[in-house]
């Protein structure tokens, strides 16, 4: 209840900046200034921006995108006005932009947001008459009702600003420092916590964000804070494994870690918070390190890997459970030296990268042009579901625009404002939403030509019902799905229309066929462009994934038995490509969050649980490789890794094809009579091979359907 009231009123504030933006322009240009083309772009700006964009942030973050995206709106306009000269020019500019916009999506949630309102001015400027004369007015009304639309909103009761995932972040560090001193302290086991330190990781999840909250853009400030975002739900997830079961007294070594740890957390949430007001004053970027502590706890981590599996002095080995929940600890140390490191290049840091695997942070030498270019070229494949939609989109509204001009349509710019609105991912959401915006479209059209044939030309009729009739439109519309929406909206254009030139009861009726025709064009798209949207998409985003993951597995567990040396300078492709298929799977998961259900394909697989595998893979190639090389490591243990590793990248290989009855992955554990020959400083880096086999195998058979049992901590650990 308090929720939908909320979602009212936030739903009401934005349906007032809108409405007050549009009367406060549209009715001056009108009726002080008699330029009616400068009224049209004065009205249609705020509707663009406020309701057809859906911009990210609150108040004067919305403010600021609406501002900068005003310059990009008048070359739109100055592109439509010129390409109206023919139909087949501005068709052709159509598809351009259609495409350029919507595939801009991958830049950042800013410009995905802004796309909608963009197409339109396009949109609006393409359709005939030809009129260049008239540019100035058209980029008069355009600049007047952006900067109107960015004073409603920066200042007519703005909405209050949610939390940013800088500080979703910061609140989950918290919740790990606490938990790593409860443990150093041995509280435990707590199962409680361990499910509050979950669930704190789920909230990190971008698909649990609103789209304009999430860090995807292709800039190192975004990279930076979605790897930190990853690291923190790999930091909770190994605390909660500790806080769940029973305490290693005595244990001092993993004591003074996860001290470190807790002091790291508390540190970075610290300088999360306070970052966005120095970086407002100016301080942060460019001037080296923000965070100093990655390089003390690196210090922290090199002595617990000296100290951990004992020493050569004659002192006892440590038991293979301490071993165990050790390597548990340093993985979480791992998780926390990223989160930090991240969390400074996010705040502007220039990080040296001391100690660090600089493939993980492959982008923070990069600029922004070259990360740009990186992620645009890794999206011009038809498996990204950026580019599917995009191409939909494009395709449907030069299609609409070449009917529209064709047939010669009066206000033949609402049939790609149909397309642009009524398009979903899939055939079945698209038929619904034209269903539904039939029919109301067909209600609004009735309506509105009973109030022309009764208010004639009495233009004061339609002056006065403008503003009321808008505000009612923009709150009720989007609450009320497609059908209200455009039986709302044609009232709102049948009035406004009314007043800047005569009309008859002929206008509602070609809303209608204008509506109906690209609802047709925009279904038509959508049976013939990938029809199931990211439901089918999915399956194969994973595959690929777990294809790319599973010659690290081997990779990784090599180097550590067989190899060790430096690490390399930047990504191997192996690990380039398995970066590749992540993104593309994380995009294609993200959609398939927002798509209904339509049947139970999928629901058999965890697709999480395959994302936590690609990720906790890559971890793995990463930093396993910088331990040392173990030459005396006898031969049978080798073996035993090598065969392990094996059972694991096959069972992926496997799992990438998703059997209906899922995939079994169980590699043998070190036995312990092969683990007695093992020299004492070997065993612990062998130990972690095992727990991040184990961890993958869990993964696996979580991901592919086969419901592992909930598995003991030598299983569940891992990087």
């Amino acid at each position: 209840m308090a929720e939908g009231l909320s979602a009212v009123a936030r739903t009401g504030r934005h349906a007032a900046h809108v409405t007050a933006a549009t009367a406060a322009g549209f009715y001056p240009a009108l009726y002080l200034l008699d330029r009616p083309v400068a009224g049209v772009y004065a009205l249609f700006t705020p509707i663009a921006f406020g309701i057809l964009s859906p911009l990210p942030g609150a108040g004067r973050e919305r403010a600021a995108t609406v501002l900068r995206a005003v310059p990009a709106a008048a070359v739109l306009v100055v592109l439509g006005t010129v390409l109206a000269v023919g139909t087949w020019p501005a068709v052709a500019g159509m598809l351009a932009v259609g495409f350029a916009l919507a595939f801009g999506a991958v830049c950042g949630p800013r410009i995905a947001g802004a796309a909608p309102g963009l197409q339109l001015f396009y949109i609006l400027a393409c359709f005939p008459p030809y009129e260049p004369g008239t540019l100035p007015q058209r980029l008069a009304g355009l600049a007047v009702g952006g900067a109107l639309l960015a004073l409603a909103e920066a200042f007519l009761f703005p909405d209050a600003p949610e939390p940013s995932y800088r500080e979703r972040i910061a609140d989950a560090l918290d919740a790990a420092a606490r938990a790593a001193s409860g443990v150093v302290r041995g509280e435990g086991p707590d199962p409680e916590e361990a499910g509050r330190l979950g669930a704190a990781g789920r909230e990190l999840r971008l698909s649990r964000l609103p789209a304009g909250a999430r860090p995807t853009g292709a800039g190192r400030t975004d990279r930076a804070l979605a790897q930190a975002g990853a690291a923190t739900r790999r930091l909770l997830d190994q605390l909660a494994l500790l806080t769940a079961h029973v305490p290693a007294p005595g244990d001092t070594v993993s004591a003074d870690l996860l001290r470190g740890i807790a002091a790291s957390c508390t540190e970075t949430a610290a300088a999360l918070r306070r970052g966005r007001r120095e970086r407002g004053r100016g301080r942060g970027r460019g001037r080296g390190r923000v965070l100093a502590g990655p390089q003390l706890l690196e210090e922290m981590v090199a002595d617990f890997l000296k100290a951990r599996g004992g020493a050569s002095d004659g002192r006892e080995p440590v038991p293979r459970a301490v071993l165990v929940r050790r390597s548990t600890v340093l993985t979480a140390a791992v998780s926390a030296v990223t989160v930090r490191t991240a969390a400074s290049l996010a705040l502007g840091g220039r990080e040296r990268l001391h100690g660090l695997p600089r493939e993980q942070f492959w982008y923070a030498a990069e600029g922004t042009a070259r990360l740009v270019a990186v992620r645009i070229r890794g999206n011009l494949t038809r498996r990204s579901v950026v580019f599917q939609n995009a191409l939909r989109t494009a395709l449907g509204l030069a299609l609409a625009r070449l009917v529209a001009g064709s047939l010669d349509l009066t206000h033949g710019f609402w049939v790609l404002l149909a397309v642009l609105t009524l398009g979903r991912t899939t055939a079945g959401a698209t038929w619904s939403a034209v269903r539904a915006a039939g029919a109301g479209t067909l209600a609004g059209a009735c309506a509105a030509g009973l109030l022309i044939v009764g208010a004639g030309g009495a233009s004061g009729v339609y002056a006065a019902l403008l503003v009321p009739m808008m505000l009612v439109a923009f709150t009720l519309g989007p609450l009320g799905g497609p059908a209200r929406g455009q039986g709302l909206f044609t009232l709102v254009v049948a009035t406004a229309f009314a007043q800047i030139a005569p009309v008859t009861w002929r206008l509602a009726e070609a809303r209608l066929v204008d509506v109906l025709t690209g609802s047709a064009i925009g279904l038509l798209c959508g049976l013939l462009a990938w029809p199931a949207g990211a439901r089918a998409e999915i399956r194969y985003a994973m595959s690929g994934l777990l294809r790319a993951a599973a010659p690290l597995v081997r990779a990784a567990s090599a180097a550590v038995t067989d190899g060790g040396g430096a690490p390399p300078d930047g990504p191997s492709p192996g690990v380039r490509l398995a970066l590749h298929r992540l993104r593309i799977a994380e995009a294609a998961y993200a959609q398939y969050r927002t798509e209904p259900a339509t049947d139970g394909s999928g629901a058999a697989h965890d697709w999480l649980a395959v994302l936590d595998h690609g990720s906790r893979t890559l971890v793995g190639a990463y930093w396993l490789p910088r331990t040392d090389g173990m030459p005396w490591l006898p031969p049978d243990a080798r073996r035993w890794a090598r065969k392990a590793a094996d059972e694991v990248a096959t069972a992926t290989v496997r799992a990438a094809g998703f059997p209906p009855d899922g995939v079994r992955a169980r590699p043998a554990p070190l036995p312990p009579e092969v683990a007695a020959r093992v020299p004492v400083p070997l065993l612990a880096p062998l130990t972690d091979v095992e727990v991040w086999l184990h961890a993958l195998a869990h993964d696996l058979e979580a991901g592919s359907g086969a419901r592992p049992e909930e598995a003991p901590l030598p299983e569940r650990a891992g990087p």
